[in-house]
């Protein structure tokens, strides 16, 4: 049950964030600046690059790790293909996992390490077999960890991680706010300067403006009437969030959404990309899910009984390739199964911009429906 009154509360949604949730959120845009300015005293920009890699593969823990790989992939398009390395291992313990290059890798591709931990001696062995097969290592973690001692044994660069003080407080989540975002800006810095995706120094400080501005319009501070995430997370109490995404920047954006409800606030949700998500998901909104498969939900008494679960259809909308778009199509398939739905799309700016506000708004969002839940 969600505590709608929570929301409203400052103090009292300061006094429940005790892992720095908020904090995380709204300190996204200091991160960024933190990190790119790690990034260029490591060397980043210096770098002298022989040419594009034939691929970049992406290792590291949890949410963390696959977020910036899914964000990357989709940035970077078609030039080299991003491949996260999933780890196996019998627990998710940083001692358990282990990780391997694949067979192929050699001394024409591109091996990054992301991690808010640095203790895996598996990424430190990652590193070193790396070496051995030729592959430039970068890795990005908290300074002064076995892996920074690892990337500098085997000649690569280390950049470390923006870290706040509070960080140490709580054990990290991996999609905690702040955590994406120390993590993945120093990797946008190095991609850009090989010449993979676009992401100079200036377009990484107006995603610090448009993070510090997402901070302004959605802090605990600015009550839920006139709050873009605390409006989302009331309207998805009780509900089951089925996210449709639309345009190149909301499919990561939504994908990383349904990460951070599972793993921050402990709510299931299913995600999907239009037009193919209208077929996919319309058994779903016909079935005992859809809002009025439940008549007898007008009369359920609001305190005593529990709410029935009901699907709600968030709709994540970047500018859509060629102007065509099918959020009339996904509104009218929503309405016709009496399911409610609920649209974010950003203001207009670039696709680093645009893909930040996306994330922005429903990392908020996650963190306010984990606080007000309890969870």
């Amino acid at each position: 049950m969600l505590d709608e009154s929570l929301l409203d509360a400052p103090e009292d949604l300061a006094e429940a964030d005790r892992r720095g949730l908020l904090r995380g959120a709204a300190e996204a845009g200091a991160r960024v600046r933190t990190a790119a300015r790690h990034a260029a005293e490591a060397g980043v920009a210096d770098l002298k690059p022989d040419g594009r890699p034939r691929a970049v593969l992406i290792a590291g823990p949890g949410a963390a790790a696959t977020h910036a790989a899914d964000l990357l992939g989709t940035l970077a398009g078609a030039g080299s293909p991003v491949t996260r390395l999933a780890p196996s291992g019998v627990a998710s313990a940083s001692g358990a996992l282990r990780w391997e290059l694949p067979g192929w890798a050699g001394s024409v591709d591109l091996l990054l390490i992301a991690t808010p931990d640095g203790t895996e001696p598996s990424l430190s062995l990652l590193a070193e077999q790396a070496y051995r097969r030729g592959c430039t290592v970068v890795a990005v973690a908290p300074a002064g960890t076995p892996l920074a001692e690892a990337v500098d044994g085997a000649h690569g660069l280390f950049i470390p991680m923006a870290t706040a003080p509070y960080d140490h407080d709580e054990p990290l989540a991996g999609s905690a706010p702040g955590v994406l975002w120390a993590l993945l800006t120093p990797l946008l810095a190095l991609l850009d300067r090989v010449g993979l995706l676009t992401a100079p120094p200036d377009a990484l400080e107006a995603v610090a403006d448009r993070l510090d501005h997402i901070a302004e319009r959605c802090g605990p501070a600015i009550v839920t009437y006139s709050n873009p995430a605390k409006a989302l997370a009331a309207e998805l109490a009780d509900a089951l969030p089925v996210i449709w995404t639309e345009g190149v920047s909301a499919g990561p954006a939504g994908r990383r959404f349904a990460a951070v409800l599972a793993e921050l606030a402990g709510t299931p949700a299913v995600v999907a990309e239009l037009p193919e998500a209208l077929a996919a998901h319309n058994a779903l909104l016909a079935g005992p899910l859809a809002a009025s498969a439940d008549p007898d939900d007008f009369f359920r008494d609001r305190v005593e009984e529990t709410p029935a679960l009901h699907a709600r259809v968030v709709l994540l909308r970047d500018r859509p390739l060629g102007g065509l778009t099918a959020a009339p199509a996904a509104r009218d398939v929503a309405l016709s199964h009496d399911t409610p739905i609920s649209e974010l799309e950003p203001d207009p700016g670039g696709e680093l911009e645009s893909l930040a506000e996306l994330i922005a708004v429903t990392d908020f969002t996650a963190v306010y429906l984990a606080l007000a839940s309890g969870t």
